[in-house]
């Protein structure tokens, strides 16, 4: 673990996590503390709803679907899923409008291909998600990187976004609530990201996989709602609200009353990639209906009280810990920056030796922040059960005391 060019676009997530358990202690009795990985399947407390069992057994039960699916998905799914999102936004989508995916990663991967061009680029919040700089760099989109800023709340630097853009950047992408910072964009804040790419004229694409996933005092607004100012795609995904990951159903949404998007070709190029990739299975595509119809708030609602209060142990618990500093209380998503202050350890030079010695020494597995492009930083889970947090920070506390330097 000693790879200083360690990077978001050098390796995959799921490639660090498995380097960071091969480093633990094998002699440590100790049960391994996961808060690196953001699967909320492994807390218990997390269970998807019953509707959405009922709906899968269903469409395996009806044998109408053990076929190939259309190549641009089943139509009742794309009307349902549109329907959904049009719930909350001023205009209505159709389902044509929508293309299902495997995931929020096949979306990321049709769409940035989509409006590559010779010598474009793409601006990229820092920190980020890593499968946005992975697919920006095989289809040689060159990423120009605004800062969220962790003093105003992981807010965009919207100074630096007219700095950064020139007549070939494309588009800027968000990721709303925020992953990995565990923040909720404000209503007023995301109006002026969409007016400032109206004037630059280039795309938004609001990767909302966290979609609703909010606990704090802010609402969850989609970019769509800003649409009628500047095109959106919008990413989504059943994953993380509804506890399924493993299902592997996601969608790409053309946000753009004006068919800017359709005029341009872009959508003609979503087709065609849309097309020559694989397609999510014909069974949970048949299950949506069911699923986004029947889901009941109490559901949402138990889901979110739980992130609430384990949010809450998480914040004050790091206030516990001196070489860490949480800039705020998390409001959403199932993530959250950490700033190590390395000035009070010794023998620790950066985010990776920490995550690396942490592991071997403690059996606690978290991410560095230069994955997601924060260099000396921490993302933590909160998608685990709140005594793995109580015990992962007591071991992280430890760990720190163990290596503080001596005045």
């Amino acid at each position: 673990m000693e790879n200083k060019e360690l990077n978001s676009s050098s390796i995959t997530v799921g490639g660090l996590y498995d380097m960071l358990l091969d480093s633990v202690n094998k002699e440590d009795s100790r049960p391994v503390i996961r808060l690196g990985r953001v699967d909320p399947t492994d807390n218990p407390l997390f269970r998807t709803t019953t509707v959405a069992l009922d709906a899968i057994t269903t469409a395996i039960h009806s044998l109408n679907f053990n076929c190939y699916p259309p190549t641009l998905g089943l139509l009742e799914a794309k009307i349902a899923v549109a329907d959904h999102l049009s719930s909350h936004l001023p205009h209505k989508l159709s389902a044509e409008n929508v293309f299902l995916t495997i995931g929020g990663t096949q979306a990321i991967d049709i769409i940035l291909p989509s409006l590559a061009r010779p010598g474009a680029n793409i601006l990229l919040p820092k920190p980020g998600y890593p499968q946005y700089e992975l697919r920006a760099s095989r289809c040689n989109l060159e990423v120009r990187h605004f800062d969220l800023l962790p003093e105003r709340g992981w807010e965009v630097d919207l100074d630096s976004l007219e700095t950064l853009a020139d007549e070939n950047t494309v588009a800027l992408a968000l990721v709303s609530p925020s992953s990995p910072c565990g923040n909720v964009f404000a209503y007023e804040h995301l109006k002026r990201v969409a007016e400032i790419a109206s004037k630059l004229g280039i795309y938004v694409i609001s990767d909302e996989v966290y979609a609703h996933v909010v606990f704090g005092s802010k609402q969850f607004v989609p970019m769509g709602e800003f649409s009628s100012i500047v095109p959106v795609i919008t990413i989504g995904s059943f994953s993380k609200r509804w506890l399924i990951p493993g299902w592997r159903i996601g969608w790409i949404a053309i946000c753009d009353p004006r068919g800017i998007f359709q005029k341009s070709g872009v959508v003609s190029k979503i087709i065609d990639y849309v097309e020559i990739t694989a397609n999510p299975s014909t069974i949970v595509q048949a299950a949506i209906p069911e699923i986004l119809k029947k889901t009941t708030n109490d559901f949402h609602s138990k889901n979110l009280d739980i992130m609430r209060e384990i949010a809450k142990i998480f914040y004050d618990g790091c206030k516990e810990i001196p070489c860490l500093n949480c800039p705020q209380k998390p409001e959403g998503a199932m993530v959250v920056m950490v700033k190590i202050n390395l000035s009070q350890l010794e023998g620790i030079v950066d985010d990776i030796q920490f995550c690396s010695k942490l592991a071997k020494e403690e059996s606690v597995v978290l991410f560095p922040g230069v994955m997601v492009g924060l260099k000396n930083w921490l993302r933590f889970s909160l998608a685990v059960d709140p005594s793995d947090i109580k015990e992962g920070l007591s071991r992280v506390r430890a760990f720190g005391l163990r290596h503080a330097k001596r005045s």
